[in-house]
């Protein structure tokens, strides 16, 4: 097998026309191929520059999930750090896990920052949206977003050979107005939903303000229990509520940022 290591994106575009198969770390395809043969050609994206940047708006589908550190927001690091062991982190990239393999661990993280794929086509690269990723599966250059006030992840227990373990992501986000928008996210099994709702008013802004954010805090939790989420497991919707409510607190005045 010819394994390329363009340094452009144009150098990788000529590379996957002439046939190279694109590879990261290789986790998810090293057993099928050693069963059905390897590629005459592939590629790394590992030289590429706009697929290994990290950064606290953007994350290259090239770095390894051990790169993925506070440079980027808390929800994306956790996520990142919860995969697997500390062999396969050194080993799995971002593009891995969230195109390649089912578990699809990151992209709770990805959706509560409302993050858009900058993919590569044949002839050019262009920004889409996360379904369109995950559906067709481009090949993914780079994920950015708009960094968040404040954000968190959650992982629960799994069994050995059972389903994925639960996650949920939370992030809340200033909006144009003034305003906050809260979005979870969760892995339930194999599914992912994903909600979101205003969360204004659920941490208070001044003095005198504590039961009015009390308040608000359970309007917004009301709010997502009338959403499909509200249908999840009694574990799973306490997961959902525990976060939400620390990410809600870590958003208050004097916390967030």
């Amino acid at each position: 097998m010819l394994l390329s290591l363009p340094t452009t994106v144009s150098a990788l575009q000529e590379c996957l026309a002439q046939g190279a198969v694109p590879v990261g770390g290789a986790t998810l395809v090293w057993a099928a191929w050693q069963r059905d043969g390897f590629p005459e050609r592939a590629v790394s994206l590992r030289k590429v520059p706009e697929a290994t940047v990290v950064g606290r708006e953007e994350l290259g589908a090239a770095v390894l999930l051990h790169q993925v550190d506070d440079r980027v927001p808390e929800v994306l690091r956790r996520a990142a750090g919860s995969v697997g062991t500390g062999a396969v982190r050194r080993t799995a990239t971002v593009g891995g896990n969230i195109v390649g393999s089912t578990l699809r661990c990151l992209l709770p993280a990805a959706l509560v920052l409302d993050a858009r794929a900058h993919v590569l086509a044949a002839d050019r690269a262009y920004e889409t949206d996360l379904a369109e990723l995950v559906t067709k599966r481009p090949l993914l250059l780079a994920l950015r977003w708009r960094a968040p006030l404040t954000s968190g992840y959650r992982k629960l227990p799994g069994d050995a050979g059972g389903p994925p373990p639960f996650v949920v992501a939370a992030a809340v986000h200033a909006d144009g107005d003034g305003g906050r928008l809260l979005r979870v996210a969760v892995r339930d099994g194999y599914e992912v939903i994903a909600e979101s709702t205003d969360c204004a008013g659920s941490a208070g802004t001044g003095a005198g303000t504590g039961n009015a954010a009390g308040t608000g805090r359970r309007d917004v939790l009301d709010t997502l229990r009338r959403t499909p989420l509200g249908d999840l497991p009694a574990t799973g919707w306490e997961a959902v509520r525990d976060q939400v409510t620390e990410t809600l607190a870590d958003a208050a005045p004097g916390r967030a940022g």
